[in-house]
């Protein structure tokens, strides 16, 4: 029997714990420090098992997946190298830095245990093991950045191992990996915190600001409301290659600012043109290290009962609406309504329904 040790069984420890429980040769330990999480996964059926003993779910175990916050993986790490593990054993986790935590294990003292970065680009909106499920990683990327000098027959049982949660595995350098979703996930995020609150600093001497910010502005910023101490700890730990990114981005800026002071209106509509082909060459349903909202928005007549037969049609067929919202500010945003899907699939499925009835952008 191969044996499984999750530490951290939130909504990706908890996705990885329920693509592996059940699966023949496979059984499923979770740990976490907190009495009352270890008795929640088990009630939740997340897990085969669960213990506060961080040396009885390490003890044995084929794989260990960290699935801790990105400050605690480095202690967490160093409390394994100090134990007595089972050889061959094979040590990954699921941060969104690679290079950091790679040199790291690089250092520690490790006797026939093979340390082995991964990270797996899907999340939700929610978090914790309550949200956990095993279609989180379907048709996701997931990144592995094997240390130089790890024996390929333990990349390969990984790999093997990583079947289950049928996401596609790519395998690449640390710093190369922080390097690339440093541009397209943490630079991002920075932007979208520093415009959110450049509007709300303007706010404050004028409140229409904020009111006008629903819609459009409100969807292109969705990002930042992502939680707070779980991106500073994924900026301090990818510090660098931010700072580097920030200087490109700022000669980005600069452009545009040399442009507006030219009047350079074919220059201006020149770097949309370069974007939208950029954008346009990018994979539209593969998941990605920023997650996918499932939205389509609905134009309806304004009149009583609208709500009500859209809400009545999509739950008659079993389709998951986890949101509806009334949009009062339409620039940039096609429709009267947003509705939001937990799913893919139930989103595809309420295009379906309601096209022939109503106007339906994506």
């Amino acid at each position: 029997m191969t044996k499984i040790a999750i530490f951290g069984v939130g909504l990706i420890g908890g996705s990885l714990a329920l693509c592996f429980k059940g699966k023949p040769g496979l059984t499923v330990v979770g740990h976490s420090n907190q009495p009352e999480s270890v008795e929640k996964y088990m009630k939740r059926g997340v897990v085969d098992y669960a213990t506060t003993s961080m040396e009885e779910a390490a003890c044995d175990a084929d794989f260990i997946f960290l699935c801790t916050p990105v400050s605690l993986l480095e202690p967490y790490l160093s409390k394994l190298s100090a134990m007595k593990l089972k050889p061959g054993c094979i040590i990954t986790d699921v941060g969104s830095t690679k290079a950091q935590l790679d040199e790291s294990a690089s250092r520690m003292e490790w006797k026939d245990v093979h340390f082995i970065g991964g990270h797996p680009m899907a999340g939700k909106e929610k978090s914790g093991v309550e949200a956990a499920t095993s279609l989180l990683f379907e048709n996701a990327i997931y990144v592995l950045t094997p240390q130089e000098g790890t024996p390929e027959e333990a990349y390969e049982r990984l790999a093997g191992l990583l079947k289950w949660t049928k996401a596609h595995l790519i395998r690449i350098d640390a710093k190369l990996h922080d390097e690339i979703v440093g541009a397209i996930s943490h630079l991002p995020h920075i932007i979208a915190v520093a415009l959110v609150n450049q509007v709300a600093a303007y706010s404050e001497r004028n409140p229409l600001y904020q009111e006008l910010a629903a819609g459009g502005f409100r969807d292109i910023t969705r990002i930042a409301s992502s939680d707070p101490v779980i991106w500073r700890d994924i900026l301090m730990n990818n510090r660098q290659v931010l700072l580097r990114l920030l200087q490109d981005w700022n000669e980005e800026v600069g452009r545009f600012i040399r442009l507006l002071e030219a009047g350079d209106g074919e220059g201006i509509a020149s770097e949309f043109a370069r974007a939208n082909r950029f954008r346009s060459e990018m994979p539209e349903r593969r998941k990605g290290v920023i997650h996918s909202f499932y939205d389509i928005y609905v134009d309806v007549p304004d009149h009583p009962g609208v709500i009500g037969h859209i809400a009545t049609l999509l739950g008659s067929h079993k389709v998951n609406l986890s949101n509806i919202q009334i949009i009062e500010s339409r620039e940039d945003v096609h429709g009267a309504l947003r509705l939001s899907f937990s799913e893919e699939s139930h989103m595809d499925k309420a295009i379906s329904l309601l096209k022939d009835q109503y106007e339906v952008y994506q």
